[in-house]
């Protein structure tokens, strides 16, 4: 199965979309004020914010709106910007320590707040459970809820046990706990991500599709050539992820593509769906190839994971995602796969995203290199970089573009081995004790 044609990959969510009607490919040469590249949550929420402050905006995605990880995920709508931010502080100071755990939390708000305000239907709904694996772990998360509760968090939360954790939340016995938290939640990503763009769309932002840029002209107007057109903009947004490649090898480099999989099931009957995930949360473990898994609207239970650093995708992805799910749920050994599908996340060394411009070529903005935590902060970021593009200053943009982008050892040749293998260290020990 191709997952990576010039079309949506066949999963559960192109099939279950609202309508996937093409935008036109770029057939003229035309001006903005600003031209985005890439057409996922980053690319798309940047055009928003931009259009909202009265730039007029040019949106180019070489294949479809959402085709990439924006439309393939997990669609789990987590606090947090994926790592302790703490760790940062020498780059940021403690203020913005504080700003990054702000964002973290605010920035779901944001995207909740654009789904309400703006009609969005992609079957939004609020509560997520981390799950403990070991007992240590679980110790783990009562400080997390200690934390949260000093900081001021604004959302229930609460500790599940072992012995209430299968009746509550998940019904599955390979867990020690869980810490629910009623201010996360899970949606349908690319229902969301069409949904931007029609926003966007409705703004004034001239969307095209099947439109891949060949070529950069840097300068003080950027000229951003595709096949059929030229795009001249005083401004340019880099909104590729972990399909930059060729077009900035510096900046792609900073980031590794990685595979993430996923398999959804027949619908499940109502009582079925009951006992498996009684609350109907989303829900997400603490391995190292970590499990993630939720219901959709229709009952299916969608089961992601084991995020591939190899740069090859497995033969068979229902093969391999199977054993996954049963070890989790034993009683669905039976269930029929309808879809199976994977894409590529952008993970960077230090585990936080990188946002900033290209030192050479100011006028060149970026954000990329989630890590997993791409739903909520790729939002944050695009309002980070609508404000700098804006008014040419953002004390966020500030914050995050201080954290230094690592790059992976070993090149573009050897990056990807390097890390299977170190990860394939970190799971041997978590296998061992």
């Amino acid at each position: 199965m191709n997952q990576y044609s010039n079309e949506h990959a066949r999963s559960y969510y192109a099939a279950s979309a609202n309508g996937m009607a093409p935008y036109p490919t770029l057939a003229a040469d035309l001006e903005a004020d600003v031209c985005v590249i890439g057409g996922g949550f980053t690319g798309v929420n940047t055009a928003i914010e931009l259009a909202q402050r009265g730039l007029s905006v040019i949106l180019l995605e070489g294949r479809r709106i959402g085709w990439g990880a924006s439309g393939r995920n997990g669609g789990q709508l987590i606090r947090g910007i994926g790592h302790d931010v703490s760790g940062f502080a020498r780059h940021v100071g403690e203020e913005g320590v504080r700003y990054l755990e702000r964002a973290g939390v605010e920035s779901v708000a944001l995207v909740g707040n654009r789904i309400r305000e703006h009609g969005i239907d992609c079957d939004l709904r609020w509560g997520f459970c981390e799950l403990a694996n070991t007992k240590a772990q679980f110790a783990a998360f009562k400080a997390e809820q200690q934390g949260l509760a000093e900081s001021g968090y604004a959302h229930e939360t609460r500790l599940v046990g072992p012995e209430q954790i299968r009746q509550q939340v998940v019904n599955s016995g390979v867990y020690a706990g869980g810490l629910v938290d009623m201010g996360s939640g899970h949606l349908h990503p690319l229902n969301l991500v069409l949904g931007e763009a029609l926003l966007a769309q409705s703004l004034g932002v001239q969307i095209f599709e099947q439109s891949p840029v060949l070529e950069l002209i840097h300068g003080s107007t950027v000229q951003v050539r595709c096949a059929g057109g030229t795009v001249r903009a005083g401004s340019l947004v880099l909104a590729c992820n972990a399909h930059l490649e060729e077009l900035e090898p510096k900046l792609s480099g900073k980031v590794l593509p990685a595979g993430s999989y996923i398999i959804a099931t027949e619908p499940l009957a109502p009582d079925v769906a009951a006992q498996l995930i009684p609350q109907n949360l989303a829900l997400c473990d603490q391995k190292v190839g970590l499990d993630y898994y939720r219901l959709s609207a229709d009952r299916r239970l969608l089961f992601g994971g084991a995020c591939h650093y190899s740069g090859r995708d497995p033969a068979d992805i229902e093969a391999y995602m199977r054993p996954h799910m049963i070890k989790v749920f034993p009683q669905l050994a039976n269930v029929r796969i309808d879809y199976q599908w994977g894409g590529k996340i952008g993970i960077s060394a230090n585990r936080f995203p990188q946002v900033g411009r290209l030192s050479q070529h100011p006028n060149v903005f970026y954000a990329q290199g989630y890590s997993g935590h791409g739903l909520n902060v790729t939002h944050w970021c695009a309002k980070l970089l609508g404000e700098a593009i804006h008014v040419g200053h953002s004390q966020g943009f500030d914050v995050f573009s201080a954290v230094p982008h690592m790059t992976f050892p070993g090149g573009p040749m050897l990056r990807s081995p390097l890390l299977a293998l170190g990860m394939f260290w970190y799971r041997l020990r978590e296998l061992l004790g």
